[in-house]
């Protein structure tokens, strides 16, 4: 269980941020210097070089968004220089990308984040540049939201393994049809039939939360309150559910950490955009209660069985029920070990899931519910702290990586084992580094008194 600094303030990390963001510049710039990207899309490091290993293109927006949140924070131009050039020259393709699930990952983190800049004063501001990005952003979420299985109870965005699938990660990645709502577009299918994008946004938030998520109600032997099942899996011949499954955690029936910090940042942010929608809006979709019900419930479930199932420093194990864990003995009350002999830890999944405990933690401060909301707010801060110090935050000035001991995917044995470990340590991903650049971003505004950093600050 962590052990949460209940008197840490974002002021306290000041000094440590202010070294994080110097050290990530570095990495950016290695990252340039030295890596080819013909080869591809920069995914994890093998010995401390990014190489390109996946299943789909999914991190190069991650490549390029870090290179924005680096300009917000330090003002150094030549990173929003490159970052507006390879969005212009290399992102296209991700915009019409019909075979992959995510498109908030790469369109959001680069179209998003330009506009978002242009539109909080941080650029200078030019029309058709501006248009330029809202015209990308509607396109993505018409986009993917094309990518659509019907089941019994309404519908959800499938995953690249087909339209059985529905993956857990993918709530972050409604954040494309958020924005292309609030934009005013419009989704047409055959015989110009037209589909609301925010209907299907609210679809996809209830199949998640509905099938993705365990509340302990007894659906399976398994059931505990926040479980998560990376994979949902469906017979789309009659619409009805069939099992959980997972393709990077062990089992279906365990919990991928990753996939629950997913959940654990994707729900609470789509609170935090519900929140702003018109109440008329909701009637013709159940209401804007039934939503943010829904909502609330699986952003307190993962967040709650994240805190109860971390050891006490907030960095996870890869899978709650790797099947080693074990031989570690009383491994959640002590400090997470990167380089023990048994199963890695996924500082991922840290960097992704405090981002979700502290805006939760903001969302019920808000609504009155300070107890709570401070809770997990000191939850977050608590990773944080943890994450920017070694063995976590890559101090070496050779390593492309900013953050260390990320797993990408252990049951296929993608990640690198260094000569004398038993286990994959040491190396860093893509996602991993940018999330943990969003991350120190929101502390860093937070510490500086700035508007409220949210991923629809690009279209309000």
């Amino acid at each position: 269980m962590i052990k949460i600094n209940e008197a840490l303030a974002p002021e306290d990390l000041s000094l440590k941020l202010a070294h994080f963001w110097q050290i990530s510049g570095e990495k950016i710039n290695l990252i340039n210097q030295q890596y080819d990207e013909t080869k591809g899309s920069p995914v994890f490091t093998i010995d401390g070089k990014y190489t390109t290993r996946g299943w789909t293109e999914w991190t190069q927006g991650f490549q390029y968004g870090s290179e924005i949140l680096q300009f917000e924070v330090t003002g150094e131009q030549k990173y929003l220089d490159s970052a507006r050039n390879k969005t212009l020259t290399k992102m296209a393709p991700h915009i019409s990308h019909i075979g992959v699930h995510d498109h908030g990952f790469n369109n959001v983190s680069t179209y998003g984040n330009l506009l978002r800049l242009m539109k909080e004063g941080k650029t200078g501001y030019n029309e058709w540049e501006k248009n330029f990005y809202e015209l990308a952003l509607k396109i993505s979420g018409a986009v993917q939201a094309s990518r659509w299985t019907t089941i019994k109870t309404g519908g959800f965005i499938h995953s690249f393994n087909g339209p059985h699938s529905l993956f857990v990660d993918t709530v972050r990645s409604v954040r494309a049809l958020s924005v292309s709502h609030v934009l005013g577009h419009v989704f047409q299918a055959e015989g110009d039939v037209k589909i609301n994008l925010l209907e299907r946004a609210i679809q996809h938030l209830h199949a998640t939360a509905n099938y993705s998520i365990f509340y302990g109600e007894g659906r399976d032997r398994y059931d505990t309150w926040g479980r998560t099942a990376h994979e949902s899996i469906f017979n789309i011949k009659d619409g009805n559910f069939r099992c959980p499954n997972s393709q990077q955690g062990y089992s279906g029936f365990t919990t991928w950490t990753r996939g629950l910090a997913w959940a654990m940042c994707g729900f609470p942010e789509q609170l935090e955009w519900l929140d702003t929608i018109e109440e008329k809006t909701f009637e013709p979709y159940g209401g804007k209660s039934a939503i943010m019900n829904t909502c609330l419930k699986a952003a307190k479930a993962t967040c709650d069985y994240y805190i109860e199932n971390t050891p006490i420093d907030g960095i996870p194990y890869w899978d709650t029920g790797a099947p080693n864990l074990h031989k570690l003995g009383d491994y959640m009350g002590k400090l997470a070990n990167p380089f023990n002999e048994y199963e890695p830890v996924d500082s991922s999944a840290a960097a992704i899931g405090a981002q979700g405990l502290l805006r939760l933690g903001n969302f019920l401060s808000k609504k009155g519910d300070v107890k709570a909301g401070g809770h997990y707010r000191q939850a977050g801060l608590s990773v944080l702290d943890t994450l920017l110090q070694e063995p976590y935050l890559s101090t070496d000035k050779d390593h492309q990586g900013l953050l260390l001991h990320s797993i990408y995917h252990e049951p296929n044995g993608w990640d690198h084992v260094p000569k004398g470990s038993k286990i994959a340590n040491g190396e860093s991903c893509m996602w991993g580094d940018y999330h943990f650049r969003e991350l120190c971003l929101y502390v860093q505004r937070m510490i500086n008194k700035e508007n409220y950093y949210c991923f629809f600050n690009c279209v309000q």
